[in-house]
């Protein structure tokens, strides 16, 4: 387990470090204003995947353990199809009324985020496919191929081909989701043997009532984390998002250790039928999750304005300011990422739906009150306040299941134990 925990968490750390050649690249010769139009269309993108991921999406981990393979992939590129009809027939309508589209959708960028969106459904497919068949080295590679195709290709488009605007970014991404896609499709297709015949409609209506649930909380949890930029949109400029975005996208990097830990406890908890066994893993793994993240964003927090101004260019001054309002919601965040993926794994994805709900809330009312005077501080703050929420309901919920005690969050000796014996077995 802890070699999966490694693996996972030095692919996420190489994702981090590319991220950061992205965000310097970006920051540095695309600018602020571009850099946040990049953003914008990234979080269009975010949200028309949710459609997607009702049938296609992260309950394919639970699914795959449990259906064969070739009625997935039937159900889920059907359903990756149908819905992205529903989508162009959408952006037609929606174009009809060009003020509101506009601000929704970059101008000019509607066809790109719509090839997007369409690339990662099936790239994510074989991602989640792997995942719940714990083959988490492979979703590891596939993940780095599309890290590393992305990041090389940006600074292709930027310096070689003297591409300038958003478009560069989305370009490199779109190529990496597009040769991880064709590597997973050859590693995926072995597999796909005669294994008999399932009955689609009663596997459809399973998945859609998993993922109804998931996808729901995903749409809500969305809204907690990015319902604050289209506001921002209506009283900041291009160049003030883009800083937002900047110190958004630092501070979600640390959580590459929740959703490094995270995505073990998924895959291991989808395949534990004991709750004891599932309880206590969920501590340990939060308890490493919580410590982690803590001592990362403590080295953030430390360095000096100047050094952020130095990394991104002058027009970033302000993104530590963001950063340090965010980082108490980090550490929320990542106990929350576990907790998630336990109610996930155990076949209960309806708490972090009620937990969403709850954060959406005090997204709503924290944003009405603090970015109109706030502005992009505003915003970090209310990010702060909604992760908190999330962590407080689920936690109430986690402990009524378990009797678990808010004291056992505290490291103890048979954690350390635990910890040693793995590092050993990895050695």
């Amino acid at each position: 387990m802890f070699k999966k925990i490694l693996g996972t968490g030095a692919t996420r750390a190489v994702n981090v470090l590319t991220q950061l050649a992205t965000l310097i690249m970006g920051t540095k010769f695309l600018g602020a204003a571009e850099w946040g139009k990049a953003f914008i269309a990234q979080t269009d993108i975010t949200f028309l995947l949710i459609g997607i991921e009702l049938v296609a999406g992260s309950g394919l981990v639970y699914f795959t353990p449990r259906k064969k393979l070739g009625t997935l992939m039937k159900l889920s590129y059907g359903w990756i199809a149908f819905a992205m009809v529903v989508y162009i027939l959408a952006f037609n309508i929606l174009s009809l009324f060009p003020n509101f589209y506009h601000t929704i959708v970059p101008q000019g960028y509607a066809w790109l985020v719509l090839m997007m969106t369409f690339v990662y459904s099936l790239h994510e497919f074989n991602l989640n496919h792997f995942l719940g068949k714990e083959k988490v080295s492979t979703y590891n590679w596939l993940f780095i191929t599309q890290i590393l195709t992305q990041v090389t290709m940006l600074a292709v488009l930027i310096f070689v081909l003297e591409i300038r605007t958003a478009k560069a970014l989305l370009y490199s991404q779109l190529s990496g989701y597009t040769l991880a896609t064709l590597v997973g499709w050859i590693l995926l297709f072995p597999n796909l043997k005669r294994e008999g015949r399932e009955p689609l409609k009663d596997s459809l209506k399973e998945m859609l009532h998993y993922g109804a649930f998931l996808q729901l909380s995903t749409l809500v949890s969305t809204l907690n984390k990015r319902l604050s930029l289209y506001l921002l949109r209506t009283i900041c400029t291009e160049p003030q998002i883009g800083v937002y975005a900047s110190g958004t996208q630092v501070t979600e990097g640390v959580n590459i250790v929740g959703q490094s830990i995270g995505l073990v406890a998924f895959s291991s908890l989808s395949n534990t039928e004991k709750k004891e066994r599932a309880s206590l893993l969920t501590l340990r793994f939060m308890k490493v999750s919580i410590l982690l993240t803590f001592c990362v964003l403590l080295v953030i927090c430390l360095l000096p304005t100047a050094f952020f101004e130095w990394v991104f260019s002058g027009e970033f001054g302000d993104i530590r300011k963001v950063i340090l309002l965010m980082a108490p919601g980090i550490v929320f965040f990542s106990a929350h990422t576990i907790l998630a993926n336990y109610f996930s794994g155990t076949g209960k994805p309806k708490h972090n739906l009620y937990a969403s709900l709850i954060g959406l809330t005090i997204t709503l009312i924290s944003s009405f009150i603090l970015i109109p005077t706030l502005g992009i501080r505003g915003a970090a703050i209310t990010t702060s306040l909604t992760y908190m929420a999330l962590f407080v309901y689920q936690w109430i919920v986690f402990q009524k299941q378990t009797e678990c005690r808010l004291t056992q969050l505290v490291p103890n000796r048979e954690d350390w134990e635990w910890v040693r014996t793995e590092i050993k077995g990895f050695i």
